[in-house]
């Protein structure tokens, strides 16, 4: 253990926020995913996110930010995390398999006009991909939070893709929490 080690992982976290910042096409995008976000929540639709691991834990955090608040006081806006039933999670991976505990949900609670946000650090996650797929179907938009690693299935399934410039998990996931929050930074302002 040593200083070094804690600034190096410190600048590394550094550097791929910056790469954000330098990248104006992925700024963009994360613009017209917040615009996209908050027509849902005008039109009186739900946002639903869902992720496995360190994914299924922002799906939750992002999900209380809508409902709750981010930054200002303001009307709850409706969103789910698909990870946070317990019994539809076990029930479902039980008598269907794990890959379908996100599809069978957007199934059962999803409407047309609502907005799917999955998070998958490979862009694999077999049952976010599932979820993006059922989504499309019935008509929900969908948005793939994902890491910069090739031959990312979510990619191509998803309206709209966020990449994350690194190939390392905790970089992907920092930030995804920054870009989401973001969102919800801009979603608010536009509600208050």
């Amino acid at each position: 253990m040593s200083l070094e080690t804690i600034k190096a992982t410190f600048q590394a976290s550094i550097d791929t926020k910056q790469a954000l910042i330098d990248d104006t096409a992925r700024l963009e995008v994360l613009l017209e995913i917040a615009e996209l976000a908050s027509s849902t929540i005008k039109a009186d639709k739900k946002i639903m996110l869902c992720g496995n691991g360190g994914s299924a834990a922002d799906s939750q955090h992002i999900a209380a930010e809508f409902i709750g608040r981010f930054e200002k006081e303001r009307k709850s806006m409706a969103a789910i995390a698909l990870t946070t039933d317990t019994s539809a999670l076990t029930a479902i991976g039980n008598d269907y398999g794990y890959e379908e505990v996100f599809s069978r949900q957007v199934e059962g609670l999803g409407q047309s006009g609502d907005l799917l946000i999955g998070i998958s650090t490979s862009g694999n996650s077999k049952n976010v991909v599932k979820a993006l797929e059922v989504a499309k179907k019935k008509g929900i938009r969908t948005v793939a939070l994902v890491g910069n690693k090739p031959n990312g299935v979510m990619q191509a399934i998803a309206n709209y893709v966020l990449v994350a410039p690194s190939t390392n998990t905790a970089r992907i996931q920092e930030c995804h929490i920054l870009m989401m929050h973001t969102i919800c930074q801009l979603v608010e302002s536009e509600s208050v």
